[in-house]
């Protein structure tokens, strides 16, 4: 029987203030198991990248039930949403997000250091090695490509090995050939580790290498899912 790492029940979700007040999602319900590969698509203001952010408890909800990885997330106060992130969800954002002044070995190493790991610098190098960057340990994100880049926080996702892998766009600055390069590496470390992932993308070709597609629209789920074969290729 399939282990399910993902349930939201009837999640609703406003952002701003007054005027500015937002109904973001609306009333959301999905189940994903371990291992599934879903692509969240729909247009800009549908709610997905929101959706994503309470997926890494980075967003709390209004009313509802999150519960990721075995536990309610609704309860948990910030520190405990921290080490529950550190634990169990990499998320790998679509500008990269790096430290400019640190090393890519720096910008890996040092989240696990914090965590309190202390083998940091060589899990880190690890990781670094495995996304095929090697050679690029001692550089900086400014000597660095986009890919490069977007490899190291890959990497740095990567790195405690958590059950789940979120991505929001996460080929969305990049050329064709290297988006293509860095989905084949998501898909493909996803694989290895048996891990969840789960994208937002509005590229119709990265979605539909997912085994299931989440339609969003107005903040809601779209009746009716699209499934397609797991993703074959390595990076």
């Amino acid at each position: 029987m399939a282990e399910t790492v993902i349930e939201l029940h009837d999640v609703h979700l406003t952002l701003g203030e007054g005027a500015s007040r937002v109904h973001v999602l609306k009333g959301i319900s999905l189940d994903v198991n371990r291992g599934e590969a879903a692509g969240i698509v729909g247009p800009s203001g549908s709610g997905k990248s929101t959706l994503l952010m309470v997926l890494a408890g980075l967003e709390r909800v209004d009313s509802g039930t999150v519960a990721i990885a075995g536990e309610v997330l609704n309860s948990k106060n910030e520190d405990e949403m921290a080490r529950f992130r550190g634990r169990h969800v990499g998320i790998v954002f679509q500008s990269f997000h790096l430290i400019p002044n640190m090393t890519a070995l720096e910008n890996v190493a040092v989240p696990l250091e914090l965590a309190g790991r202390t083998d940091a610098f060589e899990v880190a190098t690890r990781e670094l090695t495995a996304v095929g960057l090697a050679e690029r340990l001692n550089h900086y994100p400014g000597q660095l490509s986009g890919g490069e880049q977007q490899r190291v926080a890959i990497a740095r996702a990567l790195a405690p090995d958590p059950r789940i892998l979120i991505a929001d766009e996460p080929t969305g600055n990049l050329d064709q050939a290297t988006g293509r390069q860095i989905a084949d590496l998501l898909f493909a470390k996803a694989r290895e580790r048996g891990m969840t992932l789960v994208l937002v993308t509005h590229d119709p070709s990265l979605a539909a290498r997912c085994q299931r597609q989440i339609a969003m629209r107005s903040g809601v789920i779209e009746p009716g899912v699209a499934t397609a074969e797991p993703a074959r290729a390595s990076a």
